[in-house]
């Protein structure tokens, strides 16, 4: 019984989940107005840390403008196995933001932003229930941004690099004795697109749509490593998917509302599709009181776990629940955020965010006698600064 409990533990250490604030592992917003306001953004801009939200709004930028920061991030995973409840290690991670922006020509503006945008880990090492299970995956993306603007029409294209890590290890119990398994760090590049388009009417209201490709990253013999056999179809590509949303936004006086609805294609997704990860819908709202001088923003996102809880018919479906919750558990649905900013002089402002997500709990069958629950919240900070010239 020992020996069927840890082998459905074992497909557990394909990644892991010290989620960033997350839909799935994508951080609901980037930058620290876009997160404040719930991480809606596709149809309001917010000046140089736009890159990544929606090539287009980049065209609001007046001169030049360059923004930097970065997010603490401080996730809680509990995970119960085998009747025993224990907390990940992993509950610090930082998340780097630089970003400019620059009308370059009369109706022409490019930017550059870099951004920590995914990532998981978690440290159960000292605890053979999990395995002493420790795992690290990083993400982070380069994109050049260039848009054109025509009257209140505004459309753009951002070419984007990837960097991504992933390192898997832990200890095999079923062998004496234990013995360390892991093909350590691996890193990969990949490349995709963003494309997007935004039109202000004029009157304060403002629409946008984006679609962001899949890209593609490699971390040879890291998954299959961990993986092996259980699990049919895996690889070692572990593909970040697909979005495309759309957005609105109203502006009245000192007031803006922004709303967003983003589809993320986890199911078509290779990696996340061997196990059975599903399309993600989100849904973000914001609030923005601007005063001038200082601003005030509130927001909420939500969006179901693409994570499938498969029912026992099978002990592939054990092994996958087991690696969905023990190991990958993106389940948080709910984000509740709030953020100011504070402008200095003309030239300098710097903006404050934080992001509540409060406990998920899910529970899932493993093959075993012992079900699996995880309980996952998230706080994270985000500080900002921007400099005009």
């Amino acid at each position: 019984m020992r020996r069927k409990i840890y082998t459905a533990l074992t497909i557990s250490m394909i990644a892991s989940s010290a989620l960033y604030a997350t839909n799935g592992d994508t951080l609901i917003g980037v930058g620290a107005k876009t997160r404040a306001m719930g991480g809606a953004g596709i149809a309001m801009s917010q000046g140089a840390e736009s890159t990544l939200v929606n090539p287009a709004s980049i065209t609001k930028v007046k001169s030049t403008e360059i923004s930097f920061g970065g997010t603490i991030f401080m996730p809680t995973i509990k995970t119960t196995m085998m009747g025993k409840e224990t907390k990940s290690d992993a509950d610090l991670s930082i998340i780097p933001a630089v970003a400019i922006a620059s009308q370059v020509m009369p109706n022409v503006y490019v930017g550059v932003g870099m951004y920590g945008t995914a990532g998981m880990g978690v440290d159960f090492r000292g605890d053979p229930t999990h395995m002493d299970m420790e795992t690290t995956l990083q993400l982070m993306q380069f994109a050049v941004p260039i848009a054109y603007k025509f009257n209140g029409l505004s459309v753009g294209i951002a070419p984007i690099l990837q960097y991504g890590s992933l390192d898997i290890n832990y200890k095999n119990y079923m062998t004496t004795p234990p013995s360390s398994v892991g093909y350590g760090q691996k890193q990969d590049f990949g490349v995709g697109v963003s494309v997007g388009a935004m039109y202000d009417f004029g009157n304060g209201f403002s629409i946008g749509a984006v679609y962001k490709s899949k890209i593609t990253m490699k971390y040879p013999k890291v998954l299959t490593t961990a993986a092996g056999s259980m699990v049919p179809g895996i690889s070692d590509t572990l593909t970040q998917p697909a979005e495309a949303g759309i957005g609105v936004a109203y502006t009245f006086g000192p007031h803006t509302i922004a709303a967003d609805y983003k589809k993320i294609f986890w199911s078509k997704a290779k990696g996340y599709k061997s196990f059975k990860w599903k399309d993600q819908d989100v849904f973000a709202i914001g609030y923005q009181y601007d005063a001038g001088k200082w601003a005030l923003r509130f927001g909420f996102n939500h969006a179901s776990s693409p994570l499938t809880v498969l029912p026992m018919t099978s002990p592939i479906n054990g092994y996958i629940n087991t690696f969905n919750l023990l190991g990958f558990p993106a389940t948080s649905k709910n984000h509740f955020t709030v953020g100011g900013s504070y402008e200095f002089n003309k030239n300098f402002s710097a903006d404050f965010t934080l992001v509540y997500s409060p406990s998920a709990k899910t529970s899932a069958n493993t093959g075993t006698p012992y079900a699996i629950t995880n309980k996952h919240s998230e706080l994270g900070a985000t500080v900002q600064f921007n400099y005009k010239f």
